[in-house]
């Protein structure tokens, strides 16, 4: 890596430095880029999107991005880093727009529809019904219905914990599950 009169090397040679090093990295010479270039993004990406969040995300993509276009040599003028940057940088917020208008539009043609087939809330007498329901099982019955749903636990981990083969608690599981349906009042569907 060569010096400039600064003692620091240039852009141009950090830029030849990350590709030169590849496939391998130069963790030091991206670390320095990354250093001198993440203000600059970060700065476009708040001018040009007004959100720090995405400011922030903004500096790693278009860093990222740089830095695996440096491995792979594929910047023709290493002198002309800075333009790269800014391109890429202009590139991706347009990016982001498209894809915010998009969806908006998306939203505006689909949304009213996606409202009225989302489903309804669990009606509150049908959750209390749910808990009085779950009372009236078993300790050992209601422990293996909370381990599995709620804890997403496999029948293995349940019988592990509560001290049973991963059979016996199946076996409890599915137990506890028809008496659930039955206080429940769902009728048993057909296979």
């Amino acid at each position: 890596m060569e010096v400039t009169r600064g003692g620091a090397a240039s852009d141009a040679d950090l830029v030849r430095t990350i590709a030169d090093a590849a496939p391998v990295c130069d963790s030091q010479a991206e670390a320095e880029l990354y250093r001198r270039l993440a203000p600059r993004v970060r700065l476009y990406g708040l001018r040009h999107l007004r959100d720090i969040q995405a400011a922030a995300d903004l500096t790693q993509q278009v860093l990222l991005m740089t830095i695996e276009k440096l491995r792979a040599g594929a910047l023709r003028e290493p002198e002309k880093l800075a333009s790269f940057v800014l391109g890429t940088c202009r590139l991706v917020v347009l990016d982001l727009r498209r894809g915010a208008l998009r969806r908006e539009a998306l939203l505006r043609r689909y949304g009213a529809a996606a409202e009225s087939e989302a489903p309804a809330p669990p009606d509150t007498l049908e959750r209390q019904k749910l808990a009085r329901c779950l009372e009236g099982l078993a300790e050992r019955e209601r422990s293996v219905l909370i381990a599995s749903f709620f804890a997403d636990k496999s029948a293995a981990e349940v019988g592990r914990t509560l001290g049973f083969s991963a059979e016996n608690a199946r076996v409890i599981r599915h137990r506890a599950l028809l008496r659930l349906r039955d206080c429940m009042g769902v009728a048993k569907e057909a296979p």
